[in-house]
């Protein structure tokens, strides 16, 4: 069967991205900008504890993707993704007036719209995983890598407009007491606020997530509209060995008819795939890698990099995102399907993992404050150890598509899982027993 046109193939690549970019860009976009709004939010450092909460909480959402799967059998995820593309586009729109409104909650002040509004966000990207993953398996492999260099768009994009933010500037100054000419005996925070306000950045990711809802209708336009086209991938030919297999891998981009979708499990062999060791070990890496990456480490990143200063923090958060579509791109260049390879790979990560760890549990004073080593350490350990996991997450997820759709959809489980846990062991530590200690502005607190 004749190739699509080299330029239609593009193009569906190009909408694949941008329709992946909508998968979680709200939450990353609030992650990203965490540096700017901590310093005026009630929570303080402890900000990032209470959103990976609230991401965890936020999978709600996939039991209503299961009761809507339930209620409307055969429909696909079609209408699911465009309610979770909805969501987004209203959180983030509804941010950028609100995001600064207090309110007491128990007679202390909470950000309850900011909260409220990311806990909304939240529940649109989780229910993401569970539904734009298995709409892609309908589509070739390389569709796949796409979509997960999209997901990186989702991190690069509003990391780079962070960074035209910057992150403002902290001076410590002298005051006299009591307004005196005298000798100064106090020392006042003075901040100097960002190139445009966070208003403005939560406008501009609006307009991204927009744009990648356009996308998702343009893809449905291009793709087939009969399942007797099937669009094939590159290095896909008729008449090899495995050319059956190949073929119902590159099956048509467009969902199929309710009637077709519906697959009874027990005929379908790659199915039957998901209960064999390789693939619950791959399963269990994607859940533990997403667990310290969505849930564990996020909470804590305030305490680990604070005490170096907001320019490490921003770095930290910002570089650290930058790394995971770099990941991408390197997974689609160079694919680690050995799974020691991976489990290699993943203890690594963990390596720079139990660093910050560190850094988090000694805050304010941890090693190296104050210098600029302190700062390079703490920056690079947040971009390697994003780097690892990433590049591992996007390497399991590819070995998985040869499930089809079942596995895509437990690949989507298990990410969803492995956050939830890792934010609630969190909980703890952060809210209760307060383990981590945060920093006075413009008070060294690390004098012997």
């Amino acid at each position: 069967m004749a190739a699509p046109p080299l330029g239609r193939l593009v193009l569906t690549h190009l909408l694949v991205a941008l329709f992946g970019m909508g998968s979680w860009a709200a939450v990353n976009g609030i992650w990203v900008e965490l540096p700017v709004v901590v310093k005026e939010l009630p929570e303080g450092w402890s900000l990032p504890s209470y959103l990976s909460v609230l991401v965890a909480l936020g999978n709600l959402g996939l039991l209503l993707v299961t009761l809507w799967r339930r209620l409307a059998r055969g429909k696909g995820e079609r209408i699911p993704i465009q309610v979770v593309q909805g969501l987004s586009i209203a959180g983030t729109a509804l941010l950028a007036p609100l995001w600064h409104y207090e309110a007491p909650v128990a007679g202390q002040p909470h950000s309850v719209a900011f909260l409220t509004l990311a806990f909304i966000l939240a529940l649109a990207c989780c229910a993401s995983n569970v539904t734009f993953l298995p709409f892609l398996s309908h589509l070739p492999p390389p569709f796949l890598r796409s979509f997960f260099l999209g997901q990186g768009l989702s991190a690069l994009l509003p990391c780079v407009l962070a960074l035209a933010q910057g992150v403002g500037r902290l001076e410590c100054l002298p005051v006299p007491d009591n307004g005196t000419t005298g000798p100064p005996i106090k020392v006042s925070p003075i901040n100097f606020p960002e190139r445009f306000s966070a208003s403005t950045f939560f406008w501009v990711l609006t307009a991204l997530l927009g744009t990648s809802a356009a996308a998702f209708q343009g893809l449905l336009l291009v793709l087939p509209s009969a399942p007797s086209v099937p669009m094939m991938g590159p290095g896909l030919r008729e008449g090899t060995p495995g050319a059956e297999e190949e073929e119902e891998e590159a099956s048509p981009l467009q969902e199929p008819p309710g009637p077709v979708a519906v697959t009874s499990p027990s005929s379908d062999p790659k199915a039957l795939q998901l209960f064999s060791s390789r693939s619950v070990g791959l399963l269990g890496l994607l859940a533990v890698t997403n667990a310290l990456t969505n849930g564990v480490l996020p909470a804590v990143q305030s305490f680990s990099c604070l005490p170096y200063g907001r320019l490490a923090y921003h770095l930290a958060v910002v570089l650290g995102s930058l790394a995971n579509p770099l990941a991408c791109f390197l997974a689609m260049a160079v694919l680690c399907r050995s799974l020691a390879g991976l489990y290699g790979l993943s203890v690594l990560g963990m390596c720079f993992g139990a660093y910050l760890m560190t850094l988090a549990v000694l805050s304010p004073c941890p090693p190296l404050v104050g210098t600029s080593a302190g700062v390079v350490l703490v920056v690079l350990s947040w971009v390697l150890c994003a780097g690892v996991f990433s590049y591992v997450k996007v390497a399991v997820s590819s070995m998985l598509h040869s499930g089809g759709r079942p596995a895509l959809l437990a690949a989507g489980v298990a990410i969803q899982v492995g956050s939830l846990l890792g934010a609630m062991a969190m909980f703890p530590p952060t809210s209760i027993y307060r383990v981590f200690r945060s920093g006075e502005d413009c008070v060294d607190q690390c004098q012997p």
